[in-house]
């Protein structure tokens, strides 16, 4: 009997797939605007690891996993490159896709980019528009939080207590347009000559939340299995995908939600990150460490062995 400890309950749960034999599996990967630090490769590392001992017990695993590659930090590296933002996704998911096969993970069945699914994208907040839980405002649309029942659900928390712009994604420039402090933005309008396409509200880009809802849902379908990713992502990130995603379909999203934790640095145990600029990335440390030994050593292991050190890499995760 597999169990796996589920975000949303809190408590171990039976491991039942919605089809006998096959896990379908959703991952937030990186935004691509500079190479992955040890704390992205966590992840990675962690959710092959739970990929391969599917594997190993019989499954077929349909795993996807996405690429942001437009977003603020994408079109900011841009232009301090003076290059475009494609050209930094190329660069870089070329860059993840090398480090990531030298720390002998497999690549994810399929690696969706956000570009690539704009159309999905403008039809999914059309949806959320029509049924009164989005609304446009200046050229951008936003989601209506509260009018989302199961709002907080997720990271166990109360909506009036949520903090506002618990994002690194947020745009303090948009708050006065929204109607309130804890709606979150489902479409962005363009600001002078940033990379844009045409919507019904105006040029404009996606927020980071609606692409990995419309990813998601479009290969593998509007209720899943697993959502993973690390327990960073699990307010605001995941609780808005929920409150976006369960609003258009009218069903469940993913019936199970398993987070890994940080990597953290420092005597007072920070949470390594881009932002914080206490990162050390995989493409500098993999100049100095040769991949190979650590991943001959890795497959020497039995499969049974390796699944006994998951533990070690799977920290659940103690959201306040």
């Amino acid at each position: 009997m597999l169990k796996v400890f589920n975000t949303l309950t809190r408590q171990k749960e039976v491991f039942t797939p919605i089809t006998s034999g096959m896990v379908n599996m959703y991952v937030c990967g990186p935004t691509v605007y500079n190479y992955i630090h040890i704390g992205n490769a966590r992840s990675a590392i962690a959710f092959d690891t739970i990929r391969r001992y599917f594997e190993y017990k019989g499954y077929h695993v349909n795993y996807v996993s996405n690429f942001t590659d437009v977003d603020d930090k994408m079109i900011k590296a841009a232009k301090e490159a003076n290059t475009t933002v494609p050209e930094i996704a190329d660069r870089f998911i070329a860059a993840f896709m090398e480090d990531t096969t030298a720390l002998n993970i497999e690549p994810a069945t399929k690696h969706p980019r956000a570009t690539e699914n704009i159309k999905e994208i403008i039809s999914f907040i059309q949806a959320l528009v029509a049924k009164g839980y989005a609304y446009e405002a200046d050229g951008d649309v936003y989601y209506r939080a509260r009018k989302f029942e199961g709002y907080g659900k997720l990271s166990h928390q109360n909506i009036d207590e949520l903090e506002v712009g618990a994002s690194q994604h947020v745009d303090p420039t948009e708050v006065d347009r929204k109607e309130d402090p804890i709606d979150f933005a489902l479409w962005k309008g363009a600001k002078g000559d940033e990379i844009s396409w045409e919507s019904p509200w105006g040029k404009g880009r996606p927020g980071w939340h609606i692409e990995c809802s419309v990813m998601s849902t479009k290969y593998l379908g509007d209720t899943f299995d697993i959502h993973g990713g690390g327990q960073d992502l699990a307010f605001p990130h995941h609780e808005n995908e929920i409150a976006q995603s369960e609003a258009k379909t009218g069903k469940t999203f993913a019936n199970y939600w398993l987070h890994n934790g940080f990597v953290t640095v420092g005597d007072e145990n920070e949470k390594m990150s881009k932002s914080l600029g206490n990162f050390v990335t995989v493409h500098d440390i993999l100049k100095t460490v040769d991949p190979k030994c650590c991943a001959s050593s890795w497959q020497r292991l039995s499969t049974a062995s390796r699944s006994n050190i998951l533990p070690a890499i799977w920290k659940m995760p103690k959201i306040t």
